[in-house]
């Protein structure tokens, strides 16, 4: 069975560690991650942005593959099956399709706009029994052809953000997506310290963009009151250095080499052992 997010962040939140949300792109993401997670047994969190569910042609298809992977594999530890970066239809679409938890992205709209839809949705999610994030302030990067510069979230605005009934809230401090610039200027704390005390001990906040952060970062944020940490880039960088390794080695092209079965393997297994890094990172293992 899955289940909303709420729980799994809250205890989270009160324990000082993050949940990983690894987002997944087709079987063998899904796969990877979820024979990490029970191997450490660590709760989770399965993004699925708005394109890659369109790549895997459709929520409802993801939400019957986790489904059924999850109950085929044995799963025992919380898994959540989340929409990342939603917009307004498409967490509508991913409620219908089955999921456990959505975001809802309104941090392009103004402050009036993004808590109007929210708050709507808010009641929406509930109603259904989902957990639902928000954002204010837009995370860096490019995330499926959206770009974003990497603002600091105004605090006070966060709290209107929070105050709608929200399960967890995703803050602009400076992080990004994708891979980090050499002159990035690294993670605003006084932004992140400031949103804290606006909304409350009680609120998880979401910590974007987790690819590539420095360790110290990441064990700071979390001690901060950052509960959730995203992680993408980092799973497709060693997916592509595993498969090119097996290439160039030649394999596939011994002994049927070039089934998929044997030509993803290597990829896929990295994604298991960088899964199992960032658990350890995060401090969440052994905490299903």
């Amino acid at each position: 069975m899955l289940v909303n997010a709420k729980e799994m962040l809250d205890k989270a939140l009160a324990s000082h560690y993050a949940v990983p949300q690894f987002n997944i792109n087709n079987l063998e993401w899904t796969k990877s991650i979820l024979l990490a997670c029970e191997e450490t047994k660590s709760p989770v969190i399965l993004g699925v942005s708005e394109g890659a569910g369109k790549y895997m042609t459709g929520f409802e298809t993801v939400s019957a593959m986790v489904k059924a992977m999850d109950k085929s594999l044995g799963i025992t530890v919380p898994v959540a099956l989340h929409l990342d970066h939603g917009s307004y239809d498409g967490c509508y679409s991913c409620i219908k399709a089955g999921f456990t938890s959505i975001m809802f992205d309104g941090s392009h709209f103004n402050i009036e706009e993004n808590v109007e839809k929210t708050k709507e949705l808010v009641a929406a999610a509930h109603k259904a029994g989902l957990s639902i994030e928000a954002e204010v302030g837009s995370i860096g990067g490019e995330e499926d052809g959206v770009v974003g510069m990497g603002e600091c979230a105004d605090p006070a605005e966060c709290k209107k953000i929070a105050d709608l009934g929200i399960d967890f809230l995703a803050a602009g401090i400076g992080n990004i997506h994708g891979v980090y610039p050499p002159d990035w200027k690294g993670l605003s704390f006084d932004t992140l310290t400031a949103i804290k005390e606006q909304i409350g001990e009680k609120m998880p906040l979401v910590l974007h963009g987790g690819s590539g952060i420095p360790k110290e970062m990441i064990q700071k944020a979390i001690s901060l009151g950052v509960a959730k940490i995203n992680v993408n880039t980092e799973l497709q960088l060693v997916f592509a250095a595993a498969t090119r390794k097996y290439i160039e080695a030649g394999s596939d092209q011994k002994s049927k080499g070039f089934d998929p079965r044997k030509l993803l393997k290597p990829g896929a297994d990295a994604i298991i052992e960088e899964c199992k890094a960032k658990i350890e990172l995060f401090g969440c293992a052994n905490k299903a």
